[in-house]
């Protein structure tokens, strides 16, 4: 079965859920995912997602040559909302160059995709992904197809992001597997708009925010690239995502 998570407002019962049995893809295309991607893409040794920013903050002063990336609105975080830290990154994945990430360690904290990825936490496996990655991830899947596969979607605060639906919706069509109601809503979501998809991701809330900002409206043509990487992003058992 395919069972599809579609607003944030679900997370929560994942911690009353056996997951032992389940592979859960995490989906937070604009940005953090797409960000996490690109950056592993471009030679980080590791994600590693946390949920506050006082986590990132303290992994930063035990070890302090990790990177903090994050944002909070949109916005990449600053000394004001850390207690005295400016992070290295936001959550654009055109931030994350090959000169800056190659080798590193980088400690994220996003409104959204980083609890995603949490929340998954107790799952057999789990993988985050991104158009960028799509067909990458729809391999590794079918190279050993799960028991149970869970598609999360992060959504924006507590709603529903389309772009994320939609990306749901694609990897759905790429793994065998019957469907539950609500990866039917993703799969017919997707379907009617994939012959333009990068115009239909661009009318999502999140991408009419992202297009108004000067710097970041480039985000959203960059993470609606479809299959540029050819790698899968892992969270292992530490918590910290790697390429696969």
């Amino acid at each position: 079965m395919i069972e599809t998570i579609l607003s944030p407002a679900e997370l929560t019962s994942l911690a009353k859920r056996d997951l032992t049995h389940t592979t859960c893809v995490v989906f937070d295309i604009l940005r953090a995912t797409s960000a996490f991607v690109t950056a592993l893409q471009n030679g980080a040794k590791e994600i590693v997602p946390v949920s506050e920013i006082a986590e990132a903050v303290a992994r930063r002063r035990e070890q302090p040559d990790v990177l903090l990336a994050g944002e909070r609105d949109g916005v990449r975080i600053q000394a004001g909302l850390s207690g005295g830290i400016d992070f290295d990154f936001g959550n654009s994945p055109r931030e994350f160059k090959p000169e800056k990430v190659r080798g590193k360690v980088i400690v994220s904290t996003t409104t959204n995709g980083t609890r995603a990825l949490r929340a998954c936490s107790g799952a057999k496996l789990v993988l985050a992904s991104s158009f960028l990655n799509l067909a990458a991830t729809a391999k590794f899947l079918n190279q050993s197809p799960p028991e149970e596969l869970l598609l999360v979607c992060a959504g924006t605060g507590e709603g529903v992001a389309l772009e994320d639906v939609l990306a749901a919706g694609a990897l759905a069509g790429l793994v065998s597997g019957t469907y539950s109601d609500s990866t039917e809503i993703a799969s017919r979501t997707f379907n009617p708009a994939k012959a333009d998809i990068s115009a239909v991701i661009a009318s999502s809330q999140n991408a009419r925010r992202l297009l108004g900002i000067p710097d970041l409206k480039a985000d959203v043509p960059f993470c609606s690239q479809r299959d540029i990487f050819k790698i899968v992003a892992v969270m292992e058992s530490d918590g910290a995502l790697r390429a696969k």
